[in-house]
């Protein structure tokens, strides 16, 4: 692990603790889900950065860092990755499939390496959603089917992965 990622990993756990943030369904510490993004992402071809961004994905969204923090902590780079990875609608953008269309468009504009661990997320995100919350699961796997068409430019090995995902949620929530 080099000291980037070991910035990144030691940063992200402290700020998801501190937010006291567990992961829906299990109660896990949330830094579950950025260290499976991370290891989905340095399993293809990889920088630094990316597995930086991996690990730190959910900050800004998530906890009370701003992609200043993030820039200034590990470079613009990892900050863009991160900004490309951050939903940008808000509550007043309307219902939940207006606020999904936005930051659709937005990921839409992401650049390969962002769009890679886009597909990390949806992977580790997407593995068990069925069994957990089932009802759910219809709505999620939809969305994430509807992502995957403007994510074709990450990785091919994560792309399959993650359609394999979605399809096998859909199919054990018997909704595809």
């Amino acid at each position: 692990m080099n000291s980037l990622e070991q910035r990144a990993k030691a940063f992200a756990t402290q700020v998801h603790q501190n937010a006291n943030q567990l992961r829906k369904y299990t109660n896990a510490p949330y830094i579950v889900h950025p260290a499976a993004v991370a290891e989905l992402v340095r399993s293809v071809p990889h920088s630094p950065e990316m597995i930086a961004a991996a690990w730190l994905h959910d900050t800004v969204e998530d906890t009370q860092v701003t992609l200043d923090d993030i820039a200034q902590r590990f470079g613009t780079v990892v900050a863009g990755y991160v900004e490309m990875l951050t939903k940008i609608s808000k509550g007043s953008d309307g219902n939940r499939d207006a606020k999904f269309n936005i930051d659709l468009q937005h990921t839409a504009q992401a650049c390969p390496e962002a769009k890679t661990i886009k597909l990390a997320d949806i992977i580790d995100n997407s593995r068990n959603i069925a069994e957990l919350d089932p009802k759910f699961a219809a709505t999620y796997l939809i969305e994430k089917q509807r992502q995957l068409s403007v994510l074709w430019q990450g990785d091919g090995s994560l792309y399959l992965m993650a359609e394999a995902c979605i399809l096998k949620g859909l199919a054990d929530a018997d909704i595809g």
